[in-house]
C-alpha cells in the first residue's frame, strides 16, 4: 500500500480581493482535482484572497500508480489559465515508511 500528498501554492489573479472571489477561483480546482479519484481541499492559506494552498491524497496499491495520479493532479493544476502555479510539494510514502 501506498500513499501519496501534493500540496499545490497557488497564485491568484489581482481580482480576487476578496474570499468569495477567492473561492470562485478555488472551486472548480478541487472539484476537477475530485475526478482523479483523489480527496482534494484548500487546506492553507485560506485568509489570505491572493493566494490559496490546495492538496491532494490517494491510496494505491503501486508506487507507480500514485507517481501517475500526482503528476496529471499537477498538470490539471499547471494548466489552469486563470491561476499561476508556484511551488509544489509531493511526497511518497510506502509499506516500509
Amino acid at each position: 500500500m501506498y500513499t501519496g500528498t501534493a500540496v499545490f501554492d497557488v497564485l491568484l489573479p489581482g481580482d480576487s480581493r476578496s474570499l468569495k472571489a477567492k473561492r470562485s477561483y478555488v472551486r472548480p480546482i478541487v472539484a476537477a482535482l475530485r475526478r482523479f479519484e483523489v480527496s482534494a481541499a484548500e487546506v492553507g492559506d485560506v485568509d489570505l484572497h491572493g493566494r490559496a494552498r490546495i492538496a491532494v491524497a490517494l491510496v494505491a496499491s503501486e508506487a507507480h500508480h500514485v507517481g501517475e495520479v500526482l503528476d496529471a493532479c499537477e498538470r490539471l493544476v499547471a494548466g489552469r489559465p486563470e491561476v499561476e502555479l508556484l511551488s509544489v510539494r509531493r511526497r511518497l510514502h510506502g509499506e516500509d515508511d
